[in-house]
């Protein structure tokens, strides 16, 4: 009997007929069908312009999925309209059976640094103690274990010595670090992290691969949207490459062929 022909809402216990093995292997099924973020004909629009046609995907847990393409492609917008974050969107986003929209207190999204305001007078444990809000409550003390958790963020992204540092007196690097920090400190489920790879330095980057890498291996969901197709690649499980539509999906080997790379950059693209 294969499991995987049958519903992942059945009630195993009245299926008698199944042995150990089987409602084990249904089990586990049922737990990743549960984790999976399943993307079906989704859309976007600025005003006229068609930003998105047509995505369809499935995001599997525990791969750490990096979305490429050129500017202009749409990989921003597609994290936003995954997380209902803009206006104009057609078609579903479900993680699991309901819409992920709906579930945003598991998901921990970092934009482009572009789009924080340095200049607001926040330190960085302020910050990072922001992750634990939707855990607390606005208005209301941190609890002792909210201060644990975010103290023990800023400490695995080295971070700690700078805890009373006003956020905007930091490096690129730094601040990215920061924000990865509060992203653990939320205790999410699925992270998505827009260019966090850019105008950082190497260690930085070692690090925030290091800790995507612990993420996918604790069974989270990990999107990045990233723009180099240098050696970096390799660390990523699956790629997406996008340019409006969906161009290919998958392992890195089936991704990264000259036909796909032309049809998402056009002209000659040679990837590391």
């Amino acid at each position: 009997m294969n499991v995987g022909t049958f519903p992942h809402n059945l009630d195993i216990s009245s299926l008698s007929q199944w042995n150990g093995v089987q409602k084990a292997q249904f089990r586990r099924q049922a737990e990743v069908i549960a984790d999976t973020i399943t993307i079906s004909h989704l859309s976007a629009h600025y005003r006229s312009t068609l930003a998105l046609e047509d995505l369809s995907f499935v995001v599997q847990p525990g791969r750490l999925v990096g979305i490429f393409g050129p500017n202009g492609a749409g990989k921003s917008t597609l994290l936003k309209a995954m997380l209902g974050l803009i206006p104009n969107v057609t078609g579903s986003v479900l993680y699991g059976d309901r819409p992920l929209s709906q579930q945003l207190e598991r998901v921990a999204y970092v934009p482009q640094r572009t789009q924080i305001d340095w200049s607001y007078p926040a330190t960085v444990w302020d910050v990072v103690l922001m992750g634990r809000v939707q855990k607390t409550a606005w208005f209301s003390r941190f609890s002792a274990a909210s201060r644990r958790i975010a103290a023990a963020a800023l400490d695995r992204v080295g971070m700690s010595q700078y805890r009373d540092r006003p956020i905007g007196q930091l490096s690129g690097g730094q601040q990215q670090r920061v924000f990865l920090a509060r992203a653990l400190a939320q205790e999410a489920d699925v992270f998505c992290f827009d260019e966090p790879f850019v105008g950082i330095d190497q260690k930085t980057q070692d690090i925030i691969f290091g800790i995507f890498h612990e993420l996918t291996d604790s069974g989270k969901v990990v999107l990045v949207v990233n723009h180099d197709l240098g050696e970096s690649i390799a660390h990523f499980d699956d790629l997406l490459l996008l340019n409006r539509q969906l161009v290919a999906y998958g392992a890195r080997v089936q991704v990264l062929t000259q036909e796909n790379l032309h049809r998402a950059y056009g002209g000659s693209v040679i990837a590391a």
